[in-house]
């Protein structure tokens, strides 16, 4: 792997200022990747004032001009598709196949709906006697998480960079290689100097240092609740615009009469993806009573098609965690889930056979899980699918928003109709009905504890918008 020693800094690789360096290692194997510069405050302070400097021009760059250079990125993420899907394999332990499918090709199409809404949007319009200005907020402060290393910068970039922003980015310190392939690309597209800025760094240092920095207009995180809380925190003394896409505890609700033998094979493949480090997945399945017992052994059989072992093998569907610390939180849950009464189906917190080294952890199924089980309460963020049963609907839609989460779902039902009217109840920001597809245009984010703000299409875009009128 490339590994860059400086920060991308005014459209230029620079020295770091702050001194040390983070590892990158392969969570498959332990092997080291390469080492990024371990940015600091005087590195934060560097980049925000190219970020600074460079605002007024790109503000007043033309719309189309904008979506131009948007399509130039998009193109330059094109020719490092495959260097990138690598690379996240490298450094995430997402199976290959998975990197191609998801990690690389998402963000492109991202990227490229960006452009046409640059190109499309109304940034003026006439309400009444005024005029209204939609005008780019300034300068943003983005962290971003390790589990879509490079969706989750395109998910913030692309609408900042469209709206007339320039941002500054911290990437998750697990997968910073990836982040740097993308200020290549950045700096391949065109774009100018100052618009786009990379500092690596360590959260409690670098991210601590850009969300209290007085140069920034608004914050962007993703990441843990938690942490969210902190970040949220240190920004509120600048009186920052904040915008969270935060933790959840997403309920998978199969409705009587459902195809059941889908909605838990689509279920169990949802928990699955990229070793169950997704915020959105739904992690906890709730079926009736009267086919309670059919969906378990549905799911049993469903999970044990999934096989854990090398990410670079194309028949592996479960790679390893992220890092160590990852891997004892998810095998500490799991041990809980048994300890607190639920019935272990399949996996478990031992290794899978032959994977004692990288951070592997069984693909796991627990049953007779109830709402008030840690497992059925907390994000575990690793491939563990809890199954709860419910007797009626009321008490389906009762431990579906019964967490302090709300970021997604999904619901199954014969009827179209009846599985829209369970989703309009369900407090959660987005549901896909009867397995729907993934919509880059459609907004994403939480209800409750699960952020504020969303990402994708219009409603990302005015995030990074504020609003003037002027009266005549």
């Amino acid at each position: 792997m490339k590994a860059h020693d400086g920060m991308f800094l005014d459209g230029s690789w620079r020295p770091a200022l702050g001194s040390g360096t983070i590892e990158v290692t392969n969570p498959a194997d332990g092997t080291v990747l390469g080492a990024v510069p371990a940015g600091d405050g005087q590195d934060i302070d560097a980049a925000v004032g190219a970020a600074r400097a460079a605002l007024p021009g790109w503000a007043a760059t033309a719309p189309a001009e904008r979506a131009a250079l948007l399509e130039a990125l998009q193109r330059a993420l094109t020719g490092r598709r495959e260097e990138i899907a690598e690379t996240v394999t490298a450094e995430l332990g997402s199976p290959l196949s998975l990197s191609r499918k998801v990690h690389a090709a998402v963000p492109l199409a991202v990227c490229g709906s960006y452009a046409r809404l640059a190109a499309e949007y109304a940034f003026e319009e006439r309400i009444g006697t005024s005029r209204v200005l939609h005008e780019p907020v300034g300068v943003v402060g983005a962290i971003t998480p390790w589990n879509y290393p490079l969706h989750q910068i395109v998910a913030k970039a692309a609408p900042a960079l469209a709206a007339g922003c320039t941002m500054v980015l911290k990437p998750a310190e697990d997968t910073p290689l990836t982040a740097q392939l993308f200020a290549e690309a950045v700096a391949e597209a065109g774009l100018p100097a100052g618009v786009f800025n990379l500092v690596t760094g360590l959260g409690p240092v670098a991210g601590q240092a850009l969300a209290e920095h007085d140069g920034i207009d608004l914050l962007s995180f993703t990441g843990s609740t938690a942490v969210g809380r902190r970040v949220a925190a240190a920004a509120a003394g600048g009186i920052k615009r904040v915008a969270l896409e935060l933790g959840g505890k997403s309920a998978n609700v199969i409705l009587p009469g459902a195809d059941l033998a889908k909605a838990v094979s689509v279920g169990v493949a949802n928990v699955m993806s990229n070793s169950g480090q997704t915020c959105s997945a739904w992690t906890r399945m709730l079926v009736d009573a009267d086919r309670y017992d059919e969906a378990v052994a549905l799911a049993a059989e469903a999970v044990a098609k999934y096989v854990t072992g090398d990410p670079r093998d194309e028949a592996t569907r479960v790679g390893p965690l992220v890092n160590a610390k990852q891997h004892e939180r998810v095998t500490g849950y799991i041990r809980r889930g048994q300890e607190e009464g639920a019935r272990l189906v399949a996996g478990g917190a031992e290794p899978p056979e032959g994977r004692e080294r990288g951070h592997y952890v069984r693909p796991t199924v627990f049953a007779d899980v109830t709402p008030e089980m840690t497992i059925a309460q907390e994000e575990i963020f690793g491939p563990v699918l809890s199954i709860l049963r419910y007797r009626d609907t009321e008490e389906a839609l009762r431990i579906a928003n019964g967490t302090v989460y709300g970021l997604a779902g999904a619901v199954w039902a014969a009827d179209e109709d009846e599985a829209v009217a369970f989703a309009r109840r369900m407090e959660t920001g987005q549901v896909d009905i009867n397995g729907g597809r993934f919509n880059p245009l459609a907004p994403f984010g939480g209800y409750k504890q699960s952020g504020v703000g969303r990402e994708l299409g219009r409603h990302g875009l005015e995030e990074y918008l504020q609003t003037k009128s002027l009266q005549f």
